[in-house]
């Protein structure tokens, strides 16, 4: 399998592109007001009892699909996708990221420089899930793989959908100075971003009360962290490992009805946003446009429902980079890589095929169909 680079891509791609595709998407601003008043309207009945308690979690609900649609904002912001200027892009991102109290700083190390430049290479993307070298060697490893990994068929995996964002964003906080991804002065600046939202979820806790911050924040931020994860786990975490950082090999985009990929800012369009990161996935249907006119047997995409089916039935474990292993049982199926384009089907993908086999024995990976 030829991997290109991220650049190889780009040169080839930006000239069949509009400029308006590279322009800030700044009306996604309005975004902002908009969730914040419906969480502020939503706290504020919650608190003051103005409805009934069986309505409560449905207000949790709401406050959270508003938690996760702040969150899409904020890294679309922090990316430079939405305005220009360093000062209103952290301060739009800090108030986007405060449900998960995720500091700017952070983020834009760990994402926008580590992730995006290192994506899918082994022991140094810190989003993609172990090797069987780190799973024997690291204990850590082995409790996300064999506990809390979404996979196996085994419902306690949900976890990590439920409480994965949380998670991994406090433990790249504390790990952050370590791993290289922030000097120290940097380090301490995240620190402080961080903190200042947790004073403030401390404050709102304080001023509504202990049962009514449970519906306020607490069960909004699991249905937040659900949506989130949603999206991060299948954008990569079906794809192979890959020593060139090629998006069209390890990246998925998945797609909604159109109105959910309205109300969640196009998110779907991973492998789009991974080609053209500062620009806004407002504009990731004309990006999957000229990819599919240039390299259609190469782009791969799912329905978000058939990619979070296939992380259910697969493991989280890499065998090698493009066979993943339930080291436990031996079982293993294989990755999601393109296939060449037959006439039958102009684009097609690998997909992840349920497997039962016992060790070392490998199912065929079937066609599905690359554009929903």
């Amino acid at each position: 399998m030829e991997l290109r680079t991220v650049a190889s891509y780009a040169r080839e791609l930006r000239p069949t592109l509009p400029d308006a595709v590279f322009a800030p998407a700044t009306s996604r601003v309005l975004w902002l007001p908009v969730h914040v008043a419906i969480i502020a309207g939503c706290a504020w009945a919650l608190a003051t009892g103005q409805v009934p308690a069986p309505l409560w979690p449905v207000l949790s609900i709401v406050i959270g699909i508003c938690f996760s649609g702040v969150t899409f904002l904020a890294h679309e912001t922090l990316h430079g996708g939405v305005v220009r200027g360093r000062f209103a892009i952290r301060v739009i991102g800090w108030i986007g990221l405060l449900p998960f109290t995720v500091s700017p700083q952070l983020w834009v190390a760990w994402h926008n420089r580590v992730h995006h430049n290192h994506t899918g290479k082994q022991g140094v993307d810190p989003d993609m899930y172990p090797t069987m070298e780190e799973y024997r060697t690291q204990r850590a490893a082995r409790i996300m793989a064999d506990h809390f990994g979404i996979g196996r068929q085994r419902l306690l995996g949900f976890a990590s959908m439920l409480f994965g964002y949380t998670g991994q964003s406090t433990q790249m906080l504390f790990t952050a100075r370590k791993r290289g991804f922030l000097t120290p002065n940097l380090h301490r600046r995240a620190i402080a971003e961080s903190a200042l939202g947790w004073a403030f979820w401390a404050a709102v806790a304080i001023a509504v009360g202990f049962v009514p911050f449970i519906f306020v924040y607490l069960l909004p931020l699991v249905v937040a962290n659900t949506i989130v994860m949603a999206f991060i786990m299948t954008n990569h975490n079906l794809s192979p490992l890959t020593d060139v950082n090629d998006p069209l090999v390890n990246s998925l985009s998945v797609t909604l009805p159109r109105p959910l990929e309205w109300l969640t800012l196009n998110f779907g369009y991973h492998t789009e946003h991974h080609l053209f990161p500062t620009a806004s996935t407002r504009h990731g249907a004309a990006i999957r446009d000229a990819i599919l006119a240039r390299y259609p047997e190469r782009y791969q995409t799912l329905p978000l429902g058939t990619a979070l089916g296939q992380l259910y039935g697969t493991a989280r474990v890499y065998a090698d980079h493009t066979t993943l292993i339930d080291p436990p049982s031996g079982k293993t199926w294989p990755t999601l890589v393109p296939r060449p384009r037959t006439a039958a089907t102009p684009m097609v993908m690998s997909a992840v095929s349920s497997s039962s086999e016992t060790a070392n024995e490998r199912t065929s990976p079937q066609a599905a169909q690359g554009v929903a």
